[in-house]
């Protein structure tokens, strides 16, 4: 289970949430994946409040019981 406030990355175009992690190097993404997303599709937010309310899905690279990507 994950931490309620735990930070995810919404791409809004794929309704995919992904792990922020705002100090890596390469994009804002564990997985990467949003590299070429424009900012004006991701929005930061927790995790479950992006399942819950945006329906989105988890992305299956950031998160083990993901099934996005």
């Amino acid at each position: 289970m994950l931490p309620r406030d735990m930070k995810g990355l919404l791409n809004e175009s794929t309704a995919t949430v992904h792990k922020y992690e705002p100090q890596r190097d390469r994009g804002v993404t564990e997985c990467g994946a949003t590299t070429t997303v424009t900012h004006d599709q991701m929005r930061v937010l927790p995790v479950e409040q992006a399942i819950d309310e945006r329906d989105a899905s988890k992305c299956g690279r950031c998160f083990g019981d993901g099934g996005g990507y």
